[in-house]
């Protein structure tokens, strides 16, 4: 198996090279310090198994996820304690809670050869992996956008209003729009809903952006941004601005 270390600590990148040198069908192709250079990392070197880390500087573990996708295999290696990691377990094809042992190491690769899903399974996974994350975090405090080879980062205080498009949300912050693949109900469970409010069944807006409501017609109304965007309002909509504004 091609494989790719993950972690912002050298000491256990090394670690984990010299245990996985004792096993002679696993090939480490590449290490990265960062969430950044994972993503990139597994773009371009194809590993069929990451070890990642949980908490690392610029991106976490879970970010990496979601952005890099389910085509390789991942095992998490983490600090954690072990009640948080039980609530993404069944999700994960194992996990290593550090320090670990060879003897665990091999059981978790162990695992990886034996027990690895199909493709779909595994995707379905790993996007229960990314909501499980979101929980435990809380709200989303900022929304990655992959662009290529480039990263996005917004942070969600700056969004002004999001965009359903089939299955895609655009997302506009400070004039600018970028394209994100995930589906409108997903993102909008991962975001505050005391300051994200699902206007119509197309649009998301930001309650510190709305300006004003304006009648649009008889029994629509429209949400008039504070840069002169205008959204449409659905009856359902209309009501929870009635709700929070109360």
């Amino acid at each position: 198996m091609r494989v790719l270390i993950v972690d912002d600590e050298h000491l256990a990148r090394a670690l984990l090279r010299e245990y996985l040198a004792g096993h002679p069908d696993i090939e480490v192709v590449g290490e990265c310090a960062n969430g950044f250079e994972a993503v990139k990392a597994i773009g371009e070197l194809d590993p069929e198994l990451v070890f990642l880390d949980i908490q690392m500087p610029k991106l976490d573990g879970f970010e990496v996820v979601e952005l890099a996708g389910s085509k390789p295999y991942y095992i998490f290696a983490t600090a954690y304690d072990q009640y948080a990691l039980k609530a993404f377990e069944v999700h994960a094809i194992d996990y290593l809670l550090k320090p670990f042992s060879r003897e665990r190491l091999a059981q978790a690769l162990d695992h990886a050869r034996s027990r690895r899903p199909q493709p779909e399974a595994l995707q379905t996974q790993l996007q229960a992996v990314v909501l499980d994350a979101a929980q435990r975090r809380g709200y989303l405090e900022r929304v990655l956008i992959k662009d290529g080879a480039r990263v996005h980062v917004v942070a969600s205080s700056s969004i002004d209003y999001i965009e359903a498009q089939d299955d895609y949300v655009q997302v506009t912050a400070a004039g600018k729009a970028w394209l994100k693949n995930q589906r409108m109900s997903e993102l909008e469970a991962q975001l505050d809903p005391q300051v994200f409010i699902r206007i119509h069944r197309s649009f998301i807006a930001n309650l510190g952006s709305i300006a004003r409501i304006e009648p649009a017609s008889k029994d629509n109304h429209c949400a008039v941004l504070k840069d002169g965007t205008r959204l449409p309002i659905s009856r359902s909509g209309y009501q929870k601005l009635r709700d929070m504004m109360r």
